[in-house]
């Protein structure tokens, strides 16, 4: 919150996959200082949340989302809200506010937002996560194996691994539920309002690009539609809490200033045409 200004907008921050509502606190530090507060909660089984590291669901975790929204405007009334999700948290903004009883916030903010699909990916990986929640949902996998960069901010990464509350193993049933929402935000893509932001990094390797360009095309689509996406040539999954974070946060910002303004940092001058000829 604010110390010595009023609250002049609010966003309410939802983390992503086996992560938790840590995640917005390095922004909020900055985000403050231009009289925003940052409301943030640990989605159900992840965090320090009940039952963490089982899958609640879609439905659920919009369900919370909602009530969470009212919350904040009953406390903060004619203060504008926005609602920002990074990856998974994307995802489930993503789901929740194309809802016909979705409440009305001054803008939708979507950080890497995750639309990987299991259309979109190998069937190999559509078969195994699919035989696997049905067969071993309890089985385990540990993403040591995997050689993916999330961020260029091995400090941060670092501490995350010696953070008890994220999850460093996930249980199979939870990732195809995963994939099951980013599918269900995918498809509903083309609905999203123009008063959404949508931040991604050019060197994203856990959400790809053409699985993001795929929403990006749907959104060109639509008609009446024309969000506002800004791609960082220097950013990774973790925009927000990359070497460079300063970056998209200033650009939020600005945004929310004036949503029809170009954003500082320049990011949003290509960034559809460069991802869909990807």
């Amino acid at each position: 919150m604010p110390d010595n200004q009023p609250v002049k907008r609010i966003i309410i921050a939802l983390h992503g996959f086996n992560d938790y509502s840590n995640f917005i606190n390095a922004s909020a530090s900055q985000l403050v200082q231009s009289g925003v507060a940052t409301y943030a909660y640990d989605q159900r089984g992840f965090g320090g949340a009940p039952h963490a590291g089982l899958w609640s669901g879609a439905h659920t975790l919009a369900k919370d989302l909602l009530v969470f929204i009212k919350i904040i405007k009953q406390r903060h009334p004619g203060i504008p809200v926005y609602v920002l999700g990074e990856s998974m948290g994307g995802a489930v903004v993503m789901v929740t506010m194309t809802q016909k009883n979705a409440p009305k916030v001054s803008g939708l903010i979507l950080a890497a937002p995750a639309v990987w699909a299991k259309n979109t990916m190998p069937w190999y990986q559509r078969w195994a996560l699919t035989l696997g929640s049905y067969t071993l949902p309890w089985l385990k996998l540990s993403p040591n194996g995997l050689k993916i960069t999330a961020s260029d901010n091995l400090a941060m990464l670092r501490k995350l691994g010696r953070d008890p509350l994220i999850i460093k193993e996930t249980r199979i049933d939870a990732m195809h539920g995963l994939t099951q929402l980013m599918g269900l935000a995918l498809n509903v893509s083309h609905r999203l309002p123009s008063n959404t932001l949508i931040l991604y990094g050019e060197h994203d390797e856990v959400i790809p690009k053409r699985p993001t360009a795929n929403m990006l095309a749907r959104l060109s689509k639509a008609r009446g539609i024309a969000p506002k996406v800004a791609v960082y040539a220097q950013g990774y999954h973790m925009l927000l809490r990359d070497l460079n974070a300063q970056q998209p946060r200033s650009d939020i910002v600005s945004w929310m200033n004036n949503p029809k303004a170009s954003l500082p940092s320049g990011a949003d001058a290509r960034s559809i045409e460069w991802l869909l000829k990807e």
